[in-house]
């Protein structure tokens, strides 16, 4: 078989373009927001904010509303119950985020053990990419346009927020407002992704990508346009790699994200573990 025959025979079918399509939407928007993630130290956050949105896509099911309406509204939920638990009492930040995600996640897997239904609501733990529809995709679509045209407009503002608040608060920024918008946007971002991989896996596409393009650039602008370029490279790799191996979409997605981290990880020119083992020893040697 030649490598086009390789590429191309996935796209023969339908479902297989708009898990394409969708699963590079997300990755790209992901990847965006995962760049002021990583800067900020907000990484267990992602995860807190990506866990917390199972119950309410168990609720919205059970309503009959969309799912992306209930995995926001306990996305923004579970924000404001982090802040309220960090600035009323002693628990701190971290504790807070393990109290509040972990909480919200267990009620979710109850509410998915005592729901009857016809849907099988584990699709919404492990993904279910293979199965977006044309519906979906348009929502999916929408949603990640508008985190991205935010992301995009405020890119200054969330830039000086993430190095210097201090300073961002100096030149009449609101340093608060700018978190919780940033805040917010990752809750919009977790909705996008959890048709992709699920609820378990979105906090890898929120925050891979930005690790990886760190490790790549020393220039925060471009990081921006590395982790999405890789991201949905990647994305595209994993979802062709499904097809060929009859596996777990999301899963492969985010193994290769994970193999491109390791591959920056170990030789990156100028972070890599042994790029600067290898230069120390020619130093040595000199």
């Amino acid at each position: 078989m030649s490598p086009f025959d390789f590429l191309i025979e996935p796209l023969q079918y339908e479902f297989m373009i708009r898990a394409l399509a969708t699963t590079v939407i997300a990755a790209v928007v992901c990847a965006v927001l995962s760049c002021w993630l990583v800067l900020t130290g907000w990484s267990l956050m992602g995860d807190a904010v990506s866990h917390a949105v199972l119950p309410g896509v168990v609720l919205a099911y059970i309503v009959g509303a969309p799912f992306a309406l209930g995995a926001l509204l306990f996305g923004f939920l579970a924000v404001a119950l982090i802040g309220a638990i960090r600035d009323t009492s002693r628990v701190k930040e971290d504790a807070a985020i393990g109290i509040v995600f972990t909480t919200l996640f267990a009620l979710g897997l109850v509410l998915i053990s005592v729901t009857p239904s016809q849907t099988d609501l584990s699709h919404i733990v492990f993904g279910n990419i293979l199965g977006v529809s044309n519906g979906d995709l348009l929502q999916i679509g929408v949603l990640a346009a508008i985190a991205f045209a935010v992301l995009v407009i405020k890119r200054r503002d969330l830039t000086l927020f993430a190095f210097d608040p201090t300073h961002a608060r100096a030149i009449g920024l609101n340093p608060k407002l700018l978190g919780a918008l940033l805040l917010g946007l990752l809750a919009l971002t977790s909705v996008v992704a959890l048709q992709v991989v699920g609820v378990i896996l979105v906090v890898a596409m929120l925050i891979i990508p930005g690790a990886t393009a760190y490790l790549l650039t020393d220039r925060f602008g471009r990081m921006l346009i590395i982790a999405p370029v890789l991201s949905a490279t990647c994305s595209v790799i994993g979802i062709i790699l499904s097809y060929w191996m009859d596996a777990a979409s999301g899963g492969l997605v985010i193994l290769v994200q994970g193999a491109a981290f390791t591959v920056a990880f170990l030789f990156s020119p100028r972070q890599g573990l042994l790029t600067r083992g290898l230069a120390r020893r020619v130093a040595r040697r000199a």
